[in-house]
């Protein structure tokens, strides 16, 4: 049987496996339209940023950061407050085990708990795999932006999908 891990707030200690998790989509993938590497500092920064206010959460497996999740504000304007923005990413060793729904599961009941309204998922259209994430939580997609984002010599899609809490 598969240790499906252990789903626990971020901690400092976890901020270099973060790191490397997410250059690995920078580098290769369409799941991020950054196109340069971060730092473990940058990382760091804006992750104690968001935890601060926010659900910021790790999936541990063996030891191993298996993914993370978190959530922000989706736009700064006081009557967006009850709107918050999600991003889940996982280790590519990790990909396919159910450790995305189990992440964002529990973040959804901690936004719920927090008295959020509504959850965005901004993807990449061609992210066919994060896309089926957010539909099989409940999610339904709301737009579709064509050619905004370009990446590796490409025009990419983008698609928001968005859950009522």
């Amino acid at each position: 049987m598969t240790d499906l891990g252990t789903i626990r707030p971020l901690s400092d200690a976890d901020i270099g496996a973060i790191t490397d998790i997410y250059n690995h989509y920078i580098r290769h993938s369409t799941a991020t339209f950054e196109t340069e590497p971060v730092t473990e500092d940058e990382m760091r920064r804006r992750l104690s940023d968001i935890a601060a206010s926010f659900p910021c959460l790790v999936c541990e497996v063996d030891g191993e950061v298996a993914g993370y999740c978190y959530t922000h504000l989706w736009q700064v304007r006081a009557a967006y407050r009850h709107t918050l923005e999600v991003a889940v990413y996982l280790s590519p060793r990790h990909t396919g085990k159910g450790v995305g729904f189990r992440l964002m599961r529990r973040l959804i009941g901690e936004c719920r708990a927090l008295d959020c309204h509504a959850l965005i998922a901004c993807v990449t259209a061609e992210n066919e795999a994060s896309c089926a994430l957010h539909r099989k939580l409940g999610f339904r997609q709301v737009a579709r932006y064509a050619e905004v984002g370009r990446k590796f010599g490409r025009w990419l899609d983008v698609v928001d999908f968005e859950l009522l809490l």
